[in-house]
């Protein structure tokens, strides 16, 4: 936990070529915030800008940050978060939650989407909970197996 015991939580979010991200990434904040969690979201520029411009009042994040130097801050034990959630649609993003599931103490949750979400959870090989969709256009079939993450937390 943080130093004020408000749980944290990382939105981790590489290039932003499948279209769904943006959008599941907002509706995980909006869901984060409503469970007295604090989104952080660290992505690439680009990435950072979608949600800039989808999100202009900042309503759902408060905090977003560069992704290099988030995980330099995690690595040289600056801060760290309660949960990490990363975004994979590609072989990069198994790539940065292998790094995420070794440098940080976080609850590590892989969010896989995309044409081949199927082939990407087959090469996780590290502790994580997998959270895997076919979506690529509409964000329905990942933004119902992140509903039923959710829910559990609300059981725990």
């Amino acid at each position: 936990m943080t130093e004020n015991d408000e749980k944290t939580a990382l939105i981790l979010l590489g290039c932003p070529q499948v279209p769904v991200q943006t959008s599941v990434a907002l509706y995980l904040a909006y869901g984060l915030k409503q469970r007295g969690v604090r989104p952080v979201v660290a992505g690439t520029a680009a990435a950072r800008k979608l949600i800039e411009t989808a999100d202009p009042g900042r309503h759902y994040l408060s905090e977003m940050n560069d992704l290099d130097d988030t995980i330099d801050e995690i690595t040289g034990k600056v801060r760290d978060f309660d949960l990490c959630f990363v975004f994979i649609h590609n072989d990069s993003g198994v790539a940065y939650a292998g790094t995420m599931a070794y440098i940080s103490k976080a609850r590590l949750y892989a969010l896989i989407f995309g044409e081949h979400a199927e082939e990407l959870a087959g090469e996780i090989e590290f502790p994580c909970e997998v959270v895997a969709a076919r979506a690529v256009h509409n964000p329905m079939p990942l933004r119902r197996k992140l509903d039923e993450v959710m829910q559990q937390w609300a059981a725990v």
